[in-house]
Formats: structure tokens, C-alpha cells, sequence
């Protein structure tokens, strides 16, 4: 059996998608099922009861119309129908029109039961021209033998008029039925662009959260960390400065707590730099860039030169969280320079890659020195880089080897 792409139904359990998803909950689904259950029996029962003990002709073939009915409604109608297959309600639908013209045929006071058959076609139907396909179908069927009937003389005219305005009230119903399932379509679809854009919102504001705690941090981190050590350095040099010939011990000892001092002020500074990204405050990313490369050649000596040819006539396109992080990534990657490289040049390139949702702009960094083994001496900083690139869907890679230089790579995407 095949399934219906997008079938809408008032009573059938339907697949969540784009159309919306289910229009009732499934607790108003099951009272719905019931309700259709429980109408069936009593009508149906009755129609049954009037038949056997009423005096009519064709008792035994309006008898096994019933029958039929009730077994279709069982087998691939309603009660059996638990998932949504088009051939089993074109089916049942196909039964349902027989045996409505049967009765109407033997027995119209029987029509009564219209009201339980039009209200049916609505419930598993999937476009309004079927439904009302269905539902014309049916009035003929119903209509049929009371017309020629009346034709005969031997049935009043409001025989078949009544099942004319039946056919009226069931189309109305049946576009006020399907008036509904599209309302609930467009509310689950704005429902979800809804939980999207709060989705986006609460990521937005805990990324702007972050940013104004590191920068918090950061100042605290100055006014007294920082202070307390630009003053433990002064002390020293001061008190060095004032000693009496001889006192080379406590010189040395001087010297060390001014040599501390200094470790730790630059540790101090390093982590007001990695937490408050002042460099972007009044420059661009390219910018910053520039002057970190500028400084970084002019305080290790070591040949330095940025490299932004890469980067295209676009230019970097890059929220301030996305900045920070290449920002951060080169300043991370000049400091191991700075620290373990060993290296007499270095460069740092800037470039733009792709297109669209997939386009990324990246910063590398790469040196001549001494290299090393990235599986064995992962560093703090670089898993710190790592976490903060992942945060806005960026990545790091890092290409060394011992005697080859080493190469760090920080990717974020762009607009």
C-alpha cells in the first residue's frame, strides 16, 4: 500500500512535517474516535432494531447492507484504519455509497443514517474536490430511489429534498472542517519558526553574556592582579637600588621576587588580553591583526609579516564573538612562537574560502622552528582556543612535526 504524502484528516493519527504535523492532540484525537465509534453503534444499532421488527419489504437485503457496512467499518474503515492509506478509505467510502443507495432504494425512512454517512466523508478524505466528490455521490445515492419514488407518486417530495440539504450542510461542514486543519498547519508552522528564533535569541544573549563576563574579568584581572604586580616589580627594583655595597644575597633575592613579579605580570596581562578583546574595540579584525604582528616582530626580532591576499574583496564579514576567536587563535599561536618555536620567521595569513552557508575565513600561523609532536604535548592554551572556536561553529588544527615548524589554523564561518 502506498501512503499519502501530506494527508489531513479531522480523526486519523497523521505524521508531524513541514505541513504542520497532527491539527488535535492526541487526548482530543481519541475523544474524537470515540465519539465516531460510539455514533456508529447507536445508529447503526437502530437501523438494525427498525429493520428486524419492523413490517418492510427487502428485510433481509437492507439487513445485509448493515452488515456489510458495519463489517467494512471494522475491517478497513475507521476502526480498522490506524494509520492513513488512501486505498483503504477510497474503499470503505466505495462500500459506504452502496449501501446508503441500497437503503435508500428499500427503505427510505432509513435515510436517517445520512447524518452518521456524510459526516464520515470529511474524516478521511484528503483535499476538499474529493470530499465534496464524496459527498455528492452519496446525496445521489440517497436520492436516487426516493426521486423515483416520488416520480411514482408513492413518496412525498421532501424525501429527497431533505437529503439535498443534507448534501448542503455536509459541504459546509466539510470546508469549515478543512478551513480548520490549514489554520492549525500555519499555527504549528509558526509555532516553530517561534521556538527557532527563541532558540536563536537565548544563544545570541549567552554568547553576549559571556563576552560581558570575560570582559569583567578582564578588568578586575587589571585593577588588581595586574597593579599588585607592577607594584611588587617597583618595590623590588627600588629596595634593589638602595642596598649597601656587599649585600649580594639579598640582591639576588631581590632580583628573584622582581623576576616573579614580572612572570606573573605578564601572565596577568596575557589573560586581560585573552578575555577582553580591546584590539577590536576601534579596528578591524585585519587591523588588529597588523598591529599584533607589528609588535610581535618588533619585541622577539624575529622576521614577521601578515599575508591577507587570500582574503578576497569581501573582507572577513565576521560577528565580534567570531573576531574575537581569530583574533585569540593568532595571539595563542605567537605566543608558543614566542615561547617554545625556536623559529627565525613567521607568517600570518588571513583568508576566505567558499561560499554561502558552507564560506569560512581562517587565520594561520605558521613558523620555521624546532616543530613538535601535536599528540603529545596538546598545551592548555590550544584546547582552551579549541573550545572557544567551537562555540560559534569554528575549528582549530595544528601541523607539526619535530625539525619541520609548525602550523595552527583557526576556522570560523562567515556570512
Amino acid at each position: 500500500m502506498t501512503s499519502s504524502p501530506e494527508p489531513r484528516s479531522a480523526v486519523v493519527a497523521l505524521p508531524a512535517g513541514d505541513g504542520g504535523g497532527a491539527p488535535l492532540s492526541e487526548r482530543a484525537r481519541r475523544i474524537s474516535v470515540f465519539a465516531l465509534h460510539a455514533a456508529f453503534v447507536l445508529m447503526v444499532g437502530v437501523a438494525i432494531v427498525v429493520v428486524a421488527v419492523g413490517d418492510m419489504d427487502g428485510r433481509g437485503t437492507l439487513l445485509a447492507a448493515l452488515g456489510v457496512w458495519a463489517l467494512a467499518y471494522v475491517g478497513f474503515g475507521p476502526l480498522g484504519l490506524t494509520d492513513w492509506r488512501r486505498e483503504s478509505a477510497t474503499a470503505y467510502l466505495a462500500v459506504l455509497v452502496a449501501v446508503v443507495a441500497v437503503i435508500a432504494w428499500q427503505e427510505p425512512s432509513l435515510l436517517f443514517l445520512m447524518f452518521l454517512a456524510y459526516p464520515q466523508v470529511w474524516f478521511f478524505v484528503e483535499k476538499v474536490r474529493v470530499g465534496a466528490l464524496w459527498t455528492l455521490a452519496l446525496a445521489v445515492a440517497a436520492a436516487a430511489g426516493p426521486a423515483i419514488a416520488w416520480s411514482r407518486g408513492d413518496e412525498p417530495l421532501w424525501g429527497p429534498g431533505q437529503t439535498l440539504v443534507g448534501m448542503v450542510f455536509s459541504l459546509a461542514m466539510g470546508l469549515w472542517i478543512f478551513r480548520v486543519l490549514d489554520e492549525s498547519a500555519e499555527r504549528a508552522a509558526l509555532i516553530r519558526e517561534l521556538e527557532r528564533t527563541r532558540a536563536e535569541l537565548a544563544e545570541l544573549h549567552h554568547a553576549q553574556g559571556m563576552a560581558a563576563e570575560r570582559e569583567r574579568l578582564a578588568r578586575e584581572v587589571h585593577d588588581t592582579l595586574a597593579q599588585g604586580y607592577t607594584s611588587i616589580v617597583v618595590l623590588a627594583q627600588t629596595a634593589a637600588a638602595g642596598l649597601p655595597p656587599g649585600a649580594d644575597g639579598v640582591a639576588e633575592r631581590l632580583a628573584l621576587i622582581e623576576e616573579v613579579a614580572r612572570e606573573n605580570l605578564g601572565e596577568a596581562r596575557a589573560m586581560v588580553a585573552a578575555f577582553s578583546p580591546l584590539a577590536l574595540d576601534s579596528a578591524t579584525l585585519v587591523e588588529a591583526l597588523e598591529r599584533l604582528v607589528e609588535r610581535f616582530g618588533r619585541e622577539t626580532g624575529l622576521a614577521t609579516r601578515l599575508d591577507t591576499s587570500a582574503l578576497g574583496d569581501g573582507g572577513a564579514e565576521l560577528s565580534r564573538t567570531e573576531e574575537v576567536v581569530l583574533l585569540r587563535g593568532a595571539q595563542e599561536a605567537l605566543a608558543n612562537v614566542r615561547r617554545h618555536a625556536s623559529a627565525t620567521a613567521v607568517v600570518l595569513r588571513v583568508s576566505r574560502v567558499g561560499a554561502g552557508e558552507s564560506a569560512q575565513v581562517s587565520v594561520h600561523v605558521e613558523d620555521d622552528g624546532v616543530g613538535f609532536d601535536p599528540e603529545d604535548a596538546p598545551g592548555v592554551g590550544l584546547a582552551g582556543l579549541r573550545h572557544r572556536a567551537e562555540e560559534v561553529g569554528g575549528t582549530v588544527d595544528v601541523v607539526s612535526a619535530p625539525g619541520q615548524g609548525t602550523r595552527v589554523t583557526v576556522r570560523v564561518p562567515a556570512r
